[in-house]
């Protein structure tokens, strides 16, 4: 395959950035995007050229590290995988792909198509956490009876992987679909319920201290999600969070 990736390439966080244009050659379709991405840094480094910087780690679409926007969407033109489950098949000899890194205030640029996405940890650390003493004294997980439909939906909420697709799609860069689902985790378990109240107060006031904008419930976060979380997470949120209102 034949293509010409048109990438933003950015020195720092000081630095404007902009669009470069690169033709690439000898691409096979069954490459992943981001085996794609090495060849050309390859190629790059043999000339002296910087190479471009973009974020990566397992490469099994376990860790969301590989946060890319390409061609207009978060992680690419396929549905349920991230950018390195994406292969170069989805894509046409002779076709243009435009890649840019994920666009947010909360998601400001490091270099070229990395961002900073700690803004998600300190939200987690702001009341992503339980009580329950693991020092030895732990009790066995079948001691406390959980209805099956509940830890169903508390698993399909612990799948989400912060990888920031879902305010990457917002028009508003609303990041209610993450802690939504790391809410719903603990809100649907009885170990939750300890900090029930302070965790959603807590989740919530940080994500809008980070600068996160407001959902207003267009759908297009649960569609470009990789792991399909439900915007079910969202009005289960929102019920916690007046419930808890109301308590304080």
């Amino acid at each position: 395959m034949k293509l010409t990736l048109k990438i933003w390439r950015q020195k720092n966080a000081q630095d404007k950035g902009g669009i470069v244009e690169y033709p690439i050659d000898g691409i096979e379709p069954d490459m992943s995007f981001l085996e794609m991405l090495d060849v050309l840094n390859e190629g790059l480094i043999n000339k002296g050229d910087e190479p471009v910087a973009f974020d990566h780690d397992c490469r099994e679409g376990i860790c969301g590290m590989c946060s890319l926007f390409i061609n207009g969407e978060a992680h690419g033109p396929d549905r349920g995988v991230t950018t390195c489950q994406l292969h170069m098949r989805m894509f046409k000899d002779g076709d243009t792909i435009f890649i840019e890194p994920f666009r947010a205030k909360a998601f400001p640029v490091i270099k070229d198509l990395v961002v900073d996405r700690s803004s998600f940890d300190r939200i987690q650390h702001a009341g992503g956490f339980i009580s329950v003493n693991t020092s030895g004294n732990t009790i066995d997980a079948n001691t406390i009876p959980v209805p099956k439909a509940d830890a169903d939906k508390s698993f399909d909420a612990a799948a989400c992987i912060g990888c920031g697709a879902c305010v990457a799609t917002c028009k508003n860069s609303s990041a209610m679909l993450f802690v939504s689902a790391k809410v719903s985790q603990y809100a649907l378990l009885p170990q939750g319920k300890v900090e029930a109240t302070d965790r959603v107060l807590n989740m919530v006031h940080q994500m809008d201290l980070e600068g996160f904008g407001n959902c207003t419930n267009t759908g297009a976060c649960e569609i470009e999600c990789p792991k399909g979380i439900s915007l079910e997470n969202i009005a289960r949120m929102n019920r916690e969070y007046l419930a808890a209102s109301l308590k304080g």
